[in-house]
């Protein structure tokens, strides 16, 4: 197995492989697949508008069916802990362009801002009683329907990340050097990494090269229908509660 870069992987577990599966045959080599190659098929015209379309779509139905409950949970996180309920981090989006991705807040407000660029992980002190239900839910990330709207963000792609997060105390970007590729097109609510089991903190270089492979390959073989399977396994794992904290 080889990574985006053609580095070659010592092969996983066979609990771990499963992950990589999918109900469809599109899993390819990227060793052969150059960044400029990637950005073309993320600037496809027709490919662009498809998706948009149906980014536009289903983020209107879902705010529109999920409005009594996104208010109930905003309800819950003010009477859990003093703050606002909503909070705003800068990420880094299409053409790394810098926008206000919007969450639920799960942490507590006194959380210092230099902190902001830490990531979660398990059993963090910062999170909120409440703020631990949303995330094992994923019900914290139903505000950034809106960014969908406002085209910062689609329904799948690439997961945005913060500037400055490191992998294994370097940054993204020196770990991964094609890691610019991903932003190629629209991040997205959840993507192709985390159906395959990538998500929650990215502490190591290999489980960021890991997420990377699986953004670049969804890059380079878009399809409708994969987006489609996308979402339908990522509702699968938002009501098993898979991998969250």
């Amino acid at each position: 197995m080889f990574d985006y870069a053609g580095h070659a992987l010592a092969r996983l577990p066979a609990r771990e492989s499963d992950l990589l599966l999918e109900p469809i045959s599109y899993r390819q080599s990227l060793a052969a697949r150059s960044p400029p190659a990637m950005r073309r098929v993320g600037h496809n015209p027709a490919t662009a508008a498809t998706k948009r379309a149906l980014d536009l779509t289903l983020a209107t139905v879902m705010l529109a069916v999920l409005a009594p409950l996104m208010l109930l949970v905003a309800i819950a996180i003010r009477l859990d802990s003093p703050g606002p309920a909503l909070f705003r981090q800068r990420r880094i989006g299409l053409q790394q362009r810098h926008f206000g991705l919007l969450k639920f807040r799960t942490m507590y407000d006194h959380v210092p801002s230099a902190g902001d660029c830490r990531q979660a992980t398990r059993g963090d002190p910062r999170i909120t009683r409440v703020g631990h239900w949303l995330r094992c839910t994923s019900l914290d990330e139903l505000p950034q329907l809106v960014n969908v709207l406002r085209g910062e963000m689609s329904m799948v792609g690439p997961r945005p990340h913060t500037p400055g997060t490191c992998a294994g105390g370097r940054p993204f970007e020196d770990v991964a050097p094609h890691y610019a590729a991903r932003h190629a097109v629209r991040p997205g609510i959840t993507g192709l990494a985390q159906v395959r089991g990538w998500r929650g903190e990215t502490d190591t270089e290999e489980k960021l090269l890991r997420r990377i492979d699986c953004d670049l390959e969804y890059i380079a073989t878009w399809s409708l229908l994969l987006d489609v399977l996308i979402l339908c396994r990522t509702l699968v794992s938002v009501l098993g509660m898979r991998n969250a904290y």
